[in-house]
C-alpha cells in the first residue's frame, strides 16, 4: 500500500482560519485581538513573526477545532529583518490555512493625544527617542506589513465600540464568497467616515433643520419622513442610488469584496441621510442577509 504524498496529507488536514493583527500602538490592537477572543478565537500578543510557522504547525491538529480560529498580534518590537520578510513568512503557510492581515493604524495626532491620555510609555520611544519620533519610526518598521495587509482600518475617529463593529462586520460577518454590507449615514461637519466605500452627497434635499417642528428630530421619526417623502427630488434620489447599487454591487461581489461600508452624508447627519440610509436598509434587508445599519451621528 502507497504511503500519502504530501499534497495528500495537506489536503487531509483541517481548515484553519489565522487572522494577524499589527498596527502601531495605540491604534486598538489590544481592542481587536479582545473582540476575536470573543468571538471564539484562540488568541496570542506580541508573538515573535519568526515563530508563525512553527505555531501554524502546531494548532492544526483536532484539539483546536474547539476555536473559531487562530488569531495572532505582532508588532514593531520584532526583528527588523523578520519584518521584512513577512510576505514570504506567510506565503510559507500551508495552503489548508486561510490567512487574514488586519491592519490597524491613525494619524498622528491622535496616537500622540492618546498617548497623553493614557500616560504609557510608548515601546519604542526612550531618554533618545522623543514619543513623535518613536510614532513615525514604528509606521516605517512596520511598512511591509503593511503592504501585505488584506485589511488596513483607520481607527482615529472610532471608538472602542466602534472598531468592534468594524471588526464583527469585516472580518466575522461574511463567509467565503459572500459581502457584508454596511450603510451608514453621517454629518459632513464631522467629516466623512475614514473607511467609506461609497460615499453618496445628499445635501441638495430639503433639510427638514429648517422646520422648527423637525428640528430636533431624526430622518427615523414618521413626521421627518412624511416632510422627505412630500419632496418629489427625493423619490428620485432614492430610485438613482437604489438603480446603481442594483447594478453594482453584484460587480463588487464578483471582484472579491467581501465588505463595503456604503455611506450617505448631509450636514449634521440627523435628517437627510439617516432617512436614505434608513429606507434604503428597509428596501435591501430581505435580499440581503448580510446587511447592516448604523447612524454615526446618532449614536
Amino acid at each position: 500500500m502507497k504511503s500519502p504524498s504530501a499534497a495528500q496529507i495537506e489536503q487531509q488536514r483541517p481548515f484553519m482560519r489565522l487572522i494577524i493583527i499589527s498596527g502601531r500602538s495605540g491604534s486598538g490592537k489590544s481592542t481587536a485581538l479582545n473582540q476575536l477572543e470573543d468571538e471564539g478565537f484562540y488568541c496570542i500578543d506580541n508573538l515573535p513573526i519568526s515563530l508563525l510557522p512553527a505555531l501554524v504547525a502546531k494548532i492544526i491538529g483536532d484539539e483546536f477545532n474547539i476555536f473559531q480560529g487562530i488569531a495572532v498580534c505582532i508588532d514593531a518590537r520584532n526583528s527588523w529583518k523578520d519584518l521584512k520578510q513577512v510576505e514570504a513568512i506567510i506565503q510559507s503557510l500551508p495552503q489548508s490555512v486561510e490567512t487574514q492581515v488586519l491592519f490597524l493604524d491613525a494619524q498622528e495626532a491622535n496616537l500622540l493625544q492618546r498617548f497623553g491620555e493614557t500616560r504609557r510609555r510608548h515601546p519604542m520611544s526612550t531618554e533618545f527617542i522623543p514619543l513623535a519620533e518613536a510614532i513615525v519610526k514604528e509606521r516605517e518598521l512596520l511598512e511591509p506589513i503593511h503592504d501585505c495587509a488584506s485589511l488596513v482600518l483607520d481607527t482615529s475617529h472610532m471608538t472602542v465600540y466602534e472598531l468592534r463593529d468594524a471588526i464583527k462586520q469585516r472580518l466575522l460577518g461574511t463567509s467565503v464568497g459572500s459581502m457584508s454590507i454596511l450603510l451608514q449615514s453621517f454629518g459632513f461637519k464631522r467629516g466623512v467616515p475614514a473607511d467609506a466605500d461609497l460615499v453618496f452627497d445628499v445635501r441638495m434635499l430639503p433639510n427638514p433643520h429648517w422646520v422648527k417642528e423637525l428640528r430636533l428630530k431624526s430622518g427615523l421619526d414618521s413626521d421627518v419622513q412624511a416632510f422627505l417623502e412630500s419632496q418629489p427630488m427625493t423619490g428620485e434620489l432614492f430610485q438613482d442610488i437604489r438603480h446603481y447599487l442594483d447594478n453594482w454591487l453584484p460587480r463588487y461581489r464578483e471582484g472579491n469584496r467581501s465588505y463595503m461600508n456604503i455611506t450617505f452624508g448631509c450636514t449634521g447627519g440627523q435628517h437627510r441621510s439617516v432617512y436614505l440610509a434608513e429606507r434604503l436598509y428597509q428596501h435591501y434587508k430581505g435580499q440581503l442577509p448580510t446587511i447592516n445599519i448604523r447612524h454615526r451621528e446618532l449614536h
